[in-house]
């Protein structure tokens, strides 16, 4: 059987170069964009709030009889709400304000407390909060996906 030769041109060799590396292109395109997926970010320690933003010292303060109560705020990579301050109160009273990824710690005495917190956008969220020496004490404030402001009592 005679063989066949088939002509060519340049043109077309290019363009057969570029159909080639298209599909290559676009086979992998899922494999690339697998690697762009948002990870979680890896755990890192939350910061303690600088003592110059501590508006009320005394509930900062261990003491006898006070048990420890730490507040933190989870971090976020939502800019909407990352970068907005959250002013906490005891009992009503102002005491600090969290940034992302900051926690205090409060000691209290043994009993029922109200924590809140809230922003420059939303009212005062208060968790009813019994602080016992025998359980956890420990708070989150985090932002609902409407970026209100909540704070709930978490296990640690």
């Amino acid at each position: 059987m005679p063989s066949r030769v088939f002509r060519v041109s340049f043109g077309s060799q290019r363009a057969a170069l570029a159909a080639a590396l298209l599909a290559a292109a676009v086979l992998a395109l899922p494999l690339a964009l697998g690697g762009c997926a948002e990870e979680p970010s890896a755990p890192m320690p939350f910061k303690p709030v600088p003592a110059e933003r501590i508006v009320k010292p005394g509930y900062t303060q261990p003491g006898e009889g006070l048990v420890a109560v730490d507040v933190r705020r989870e971090r976020t990579r939502n800019v909407i709400v990352k970068f907005r301050d959250a002013p906490v109160y005891i009992d009503g009273e102002q005491v600090t304000d969290l940034m992302d990824g900051e926690h205090v710690t409060f000691y209290l005495k043994p009993g029922v407390h109200r924590i809140g917190v809230t922003t420059q956008f939303d009212p005062v969220v208060e968790l009813r909060f019994v602080v016992d020496p025998r359980y956890t004490n420990r708070a989150s404030v985090t932002f609902d996906k409407d970026h209100r402001i909540g704070i709930r009592r978490v296990a640690q």
